[in-house]
């Protein structure tokens, strides 16, 4: 008995020497307490689901099982606890063989620093169900918090842990702003694949970069233009809408569709920006003549389709070459498609360029892009 209880307070002596973090000492409170950013609509059951609930029975299962990943979405609050926890129950438990699996199912905390998103921590899974201290040991003072939710997987339930005697409130300020945001409409790389942690996904750098609400509508090998997205697309008061299919979308899919889901946002939104993007010079296409190919055709039918349009009189529309997207040094990417963090950010810095002009003043009405968007973005 002696030697049990010598070997207990031993063991409790280690632990405390290791500031081994008791959960207990953390009240819990649920996330759906606190606005969530980044989603297109607010009729879905689950809070975190990017789609109305109406076309779970409309959408290829494929697209609606994707629909149910959090990707782009964010949770804000406000608190003064000296130490942030997490809780979160995922809908699927996915894994990927090229993706980390803090950026596929993990979660990423931001502080606002002055009018800076500063990068806190991110929380790792362990499995389906997590418990986590992100951050410990601050000091007790009010600040404005974001945590941003996987970018391959879906949310079940989300709680917040802080000190039990702290406060854990609403936002005080509306940043990133919520007013006129930006609609991305797209693929895998779109939806995060493969950042390291949900937050180097570009909507979320844009996002913090700009201060400005970005909408995340990328589906993994599903950005077909399937025609019961646009509504949801043009159901946004955007400032820009951009849309980026060219990865996933056949030449007969674009040539079938393309103009028909732009006519969709076009007659909700007769002014707004909408930009098109080709699709990226992947890495490997320096070797690969198939896919080289099939990227040079798709190219060239989004271009065809484009210059149609103008010809037909439409006013606004703008197209994005993909030729300074993730650089030429081949070590944007993780397969020679998906993007690692070099290659979110470089296509952000891209982003930025463009989007600038339409963002600069709090998006208010529409205004003509910036020369570089004019010189460098077409061909």
């Amino acid at each position: 008995m002696m030697k049990r209880l010598c070997f207990l307070g031993c063991l409790c002596i280690g632990l405390l020497g290791r500031s081994v973090p008791l959960f207990a000492q953390y009240a819990y409170h649920d996330a759906s307490l606190f606005p969530v950013w980044g989603k297109a609509t607010s009729v879905t059951a689950n809070r975190y689901v990017r789609l109305p609930d109406s076309l779970e029975q409309v959408s290829r299962p494929s697209l609606w099982k994707l629909a149910m990943n959090s990707a782009g979405l964010s949770v804000r609050f406000r608190s003064n606890s000296t130490a942030i926890a997490a809780r979160w129950e995922l809908l699927f438990d996915n894994h990927m063989n090229h993706m980390t699996d803090t950026g596929v199912k993990g979660l990423d905390l931001y502080c606002l620093e002055g009018e800076e998103w500063r990068f806190v921590n991110s929380a790792r899974p362990q499995g389906k169900k997590n418990a986590t201290v992100i951050v410990s040991s601050m000091e007790p003072q009010d600040r404005e918090y974001m945590l941003c939710l996987p970018l391959y997987d879906g949310i079940l339930s989300l709680e917040i842990g802080v000190d039990s005697l702290a406060t854990l409130a609403l936002p005080a300020i509306e940043w990133p702003r919520r007013h006129k945001p930006v609609v991305f409409y797209g693929t895998s790389i779109l939806q995060g694949g493969c950042a390291s942690r949900p937050g180097m996904a570009h909507t979320h750098i844009l996002s913090r970069w700009f201060n400005r609400e970005m909408i995340n509508l990328g589906f993994s090998g599903n950005g077909q233009l399937d025609m019961e997205i646009a509504p949801v697309i043009a159901g946004v008061d955007a400032s820009v809408f951009v849309l980026d299919f060219v990865p996933n979308a056949t030449v007969e899919q674009m040539e079938e569709r393309m103009e028909a889901f732009y006519r969709v946002i076009r007659d909700r939104h007769p002014c707004t920006p909408i930009l098109f993007v080709e699709d990226p010079v992947f890495t490997h296409t320096r070797y690969d003549r198939r896919v080289a190919e099939e990227v040079k055709r798709k190219n060239e039918m989004l271009h065809r389709i484009f210059a149609d349009m103008q010809e037909q009189g439409e006013k606004h529309i703008y197209l994005l070459s993909s030729e300074r997207m993730i650089g030429t040094d081949g070590e944007a990417t993780v397969d020679g498609v998906h993007f690692t963090d070099v290659g979110f950010l470089r296509y952000a810095e891209l982003l930025r360029e463009v989007l600038s002009p339409w963002l600069s003043d709090y998006g208010a009405g529409e205004r003509s892009p910036g020369r570089c968007t004019i010189e460098k973005t077409h061909r």
